[in-house]
This record gives C-alpha cells, structure tokens and sequence, in this order.
C-alpha cells in the first residue's frame, strides 16, 4: 500500500465572490487573484506555507455551470446539488494531494466508494508578479451515499506550479497552514471508515465525541452535536444524519496577533480552549478556528 494522501485543500462554495474576498481579507488572510475554471465555476484561493489552501468557489457562469454537470462533471454536479440542498455558501469537499489519481480512481471503485468519472482540466493561474501560468489538475472522487452534502476527491497536479508563492503565503493574521478539519455528524464512527479510505488507509482513532483520521499534515475528525458544542460552541443541527463539513483549524505562530488583526477589522470572535473562534458568515462557509502552533 502507498503511504497516506496528505490534505491538499478545502472547497468552500460562496455565493459571491467579490463578498469572499472581502470577508476573508478582514479575517487577515491574503487572497489570490480570481481565476475561472473551463466549466462554469471560479475560485479565489488563499495559500498557506504547509502547501495547503482554501478554494473559495463561486459560479461564474450558470449556464456552462448546469451544462457541465448534466454532461457528467462530477465536481459541478455535487457543487449544484449542495448549493441546492445548503445554500451558496457552506463547506462541500475536503481535497487529497496525490502523485496518481488514476490509481485512486481505481480504488475508489474497488472500495465502491467511487463518485463517478474522472475530471482533468488546466486553467490560467496569475502570480503576484503578473506573470500567468497554466495549472493543470486530475481529479478522483470519493462519495458515501448516505452523505450527499459532503465529498472527498483526490487531486494530482499533471503540471507543478511555480514554488515561489511566498508573497501569497503570508497572511496578516499570522495563519501558517490547517490543524485540522472538523466534520460532523449524529453518528461519527459510521462514516470513520469512509473518511480513511478517502484518505488512503490510515487508522481511526476513536475520539471522545468521535473519530479522526490523521494525515501526513492535518488531522480529519468527525464529531457528534456533543462534540461541536464543547470543542466549537456550534448547536446541533437538525435532524440531518448525513455528513457535514462544519469547521476548519488553522495554525498562528502567536494568538496575540491573530486577536489584534480581528478586533482592529471589527470582526466577532470569542475565545474557547485556548482557541480563537469566528462563526460561519457569508462569504466564510465554515467556522474558522485560530490555535497556537509553535
């Protein structure tokens, strides 16, 4: 067996976003030029040093949108059927980086977790120097039935980026990269295994309000109503036994700053266990969490 798929990103569907940019760069983040996939969607990404990312997704174009899911795109597919079910702005996918997303096709479908076909795609990509490159990507999908508001693909990188993205990677809020991811749902330990095959064969660890998976970067925990609200202060939803994306951890070299930058932008937070919490808002579909990470 390869070694476990670190995390690569996280899809954050928004409904508009100009509204993103303007949201996330409050919350201190530095916010990549808007690039426009080939099938109707557009993102506004915010890289981090650990090589990780947000993909703040928005639909640039309705009708190309529609027109490629109908025609079998399964990432514009899902994407509609969440805007559809949640809202435009929520937390739909958790994204692996992988070396061969061929083979992770192939054993998405011999585990019958497979979400359909693959995807492979380039788009344009500008730096902060103006300069424009080609990102070209391959995707593999993970699905679970019983969770149609929430999905995994893998990601393989067919041509790599340039390796100087530093002017993007530093953000006013002193975020260096993601902790963790924070899934829920009523029944954690029902979806542990799928979370563990999405990310290649790692051990559950059961937690004391769930279960985790810990990648080579990052853990994935998914917690019940109990564990939201003790660790999040999140309520619990309604009667919904699916799987959500629900919250994201990132890592700051010093909390002090990170509080200085959100108070001097006028941004609602609270303090929880040694974390700073900010609540989902439009143009932010997920709880934001800040932890102290030296």
């Amino acid at each position: 067996m390869s070694e476990a798929h670190p995390l690569d990103h996280i899809v954050l569907p928004v409904s508009n976003i100009g509204l993103a940019r303007e949201r996330l760069g409050k919350l201190g983040f530095t916010v990549a030029p808007d690039a426009r996939h080939p099938f109707g969607t557009e993102n506004a990404c915010i890289f981090f040093a650990d090589e990780t990312y947000l993909e703040p997704l928005g639909v640039a174009s309705a009708e190309l949108h529609e027109a490629s899911a109908k025609k079998g795109n399964v990432f514009t597919a899902r994407d509609r059927a969440f805007r559809f079910r949640c809202g435009d702005d929520g937390f739909s996918a958790v994204v692996f980086a992988t070396a061969d997303a061929d083979r992770d096709h192939a054993r998405f479908l011999a585990e019958k977790i497979n979400g359909g076909e693959m995807l492979q795609f380039e788009r344009p990509m500008k730096m902060p120097d103006g300069s424009q490159v080609t990102a070209a990507f391959k995707l593999a999908f993970a699905v679970d039935l019983r969770a149609p508001d929430f999905f995994f693909f893998t990601c393989q990188r067919v041509n790599p980026l340039p390796a100087d993205r530093r002017a993007l990677q530093k953000h006013a809020n002193g975020v260096g990269g993601i902790a963790e991811i924070v899934l829920g749902a009523p029944d954690p330990k029902a979806f542990a295994p799928f979370v563990r095959a999405a990310a290649h064969g790692l051990p559950v660890t059961n937690e004391a309000f769930g279960a985790s998976v810990t990648t080579p970067n990052a853990r994935v925990s998914v917690l019940s109503p109990d564990g939201l609200d003790a660790y999040f202060d999140i309520p619990a939803p309604s009667n919904d036994r699916g799987l959500r994306g629900v919250a994201i951890v990132f890592k700051v070299s010093d909390l002090a700053v990170t509080e200085a930058h959100l108070a001097a932008n006028g941004m609602t937070y609270t303090r929880k266990n040694n974390r700073i919490l900010v609540k989902a808002a439009p143009g932010q579909g997920a709880l934001f969490a800040f932890e102290e990470k030296r």
